[in-house]
């Protein structure tokens, strides 16, 4: 197959030449307004703004509980809850983890001073393949960490034996995981350490924001004092940082809280609908393993090759549909780090894009896209 136009019509334009309002691939939740406004007349009234406040304490109690963790630590943002978990564990050396992932999760390895070892993925979940991790350990590796890619689960079982048994520490990075359940129970119980994206483009957001789960008590308290300048009030204890959430970004937390049922269950429409207008066009769909209540906060799709998936973004871009490369590229291959060839995660990098998905898509948005895909293998068939 010849590779197709880049400008190649996916769709029928409006009657007129009338442009059509743009559809990008995610749009952040926003509660009705007087409801995070309840949350900002709270943070009025008690003139606390940060510092551990009243509604960073809710907010961080309600997410422990509705998780069923021992322990749960706000974050300023996603990319300092993994550096702190790397340190709150206090690891050194090299840590095994993975190239499909977004850039943060090489970076918070590099900047505590460890060394990321890259093992290849299963192409089929996307996440790590724990067959290939036992022979990338050494007396120098101390964790795992690894990514739950897409809100997908690794394989916790398989990782947790391997740990087990090479005595190494695991922490998960589930950005994507939010609410996500295996074999009834949240994924964040699994590992020694998980991390959470509260950015404005995840399922679950405060703006910026993130959290780490611990499972042990000792960290959880080395946790709550890297993240506040490792000090209580005028007592020093050790190197420290200022990883606070406010109490504005905590008000957003709770106003959203509450949605997020109706959130996931809305999302989950919306793939089934995506899975009926994309039946017949050649693409994949990373598998969810057995056992997962998934929480439908990305659409991925797998095409066939680099130049088809470039040719479709440049497609649907001209028709003001924009997917993303995501992930992109393989970390891997990042200048700034050495690593073997990681050939899964390549394939997957040149080959996968994530569709437009979020609350309050309409039908007709949804088939507009699906049409420009169905289109654009149509005219790529006839080439």
């Amino acid at each position: 197959m010849n590779k197709p136009e880049a400008n190649s019509a996916v769709g029928d334009r409006p009657e007129g030449g009338v442009e059509q309002e743009p559809i990008y691939v995610t749009r952040t939740f926003l509660p009705p307004r007087e409801e995070y406004l309840h949350w900002l007349d709270k943070a009025y009234a008690s003139h606390v703004l940060t510092n551990n406040g009243p509604i960073h304490k809710e907010l961080e109690e309600s997410l422990r509980q509705r998780f069923q963790v021992p322990h749960l630590k706000l974050m300023a943002n996603g990319t300092l809850a993994l550096q702190l978990a790397i340190r709150a564990l206090g690891l050194k050396g090299k840590v095994i983890t993975t190239p499909f992932s977004y850039v943060a999760t090489t970076s918070a390895i590099l900047w505590e001073g460890c060394e990321p070892v890259f093992v290849d993925i299963d192409p089929k979940t996307c996440c790590i393949d724990p067959n290939l991790i036992e022979a990338a350990i050494t007396p120098d590796t101390s964790a795992i960490l690894a990514t739950h890619v897409y809100g997908i689960p690794c394989d916790v079982e398989a990782i947790n034996t391997i740990a087990k048994k090479h005595g190494l520490k695991v922490i998960y990075d589930a950005a994507h995981a939010f609410d996500v359940q295996y074999k009834g129970r949240s994924i964040l119980q699994w590992g020694d350490a998980s991390t959470l994206s509260f950015h404005a483009t995840k399922l679950f957001h405060t703006v910026e924001g993130g959290a780490v789960v611990l499972h042990d008590a000792e960290a959880d308290h080395r946790l709550r004092l890297l993240r506040s300048f490792g000090h209580v009030h005028d007592e020093h204890f050790t190197l420290g940082m200022n990883a606070k959430m406010s109490e504005v970004h905590a008000a957003m937390g709770m106003a959203i809280l509450p949605h997020m049922d109706r959130i996931m269950a809305e999302r989950k429409q919306l793939t089934l609908r995506y899975d009926e207008l994309l039946a017949g066009a050649p693409v994949e769909r990373p598998v969810v393993p057995a056992h997962t209540d998934y929480n439908y906060a990305y659409y991925p799709v797998i095409l066939r090759d680099l130049a088809i998936r470039e040719a479709l973004l440049s497609a649907l871009a001209a028709e003001g549909i924009h997917g993303r490369r995501y992930f992109f590229p393989s970390l891997d291959t990042l200048p700034y780090v050495q690593s073997k060839p990681c050939p899964n995660s390549h394939a997957l990098a040149d080959r996968t894009i994530c569709l437009p998905l979020f609350n309050g898509m309409e039908v007709d948005t949804q088939q507009r896209i699906a049409q420009g895909i169905q289109s654009f293998f149509k005219l790529a068939l006839q080439h």
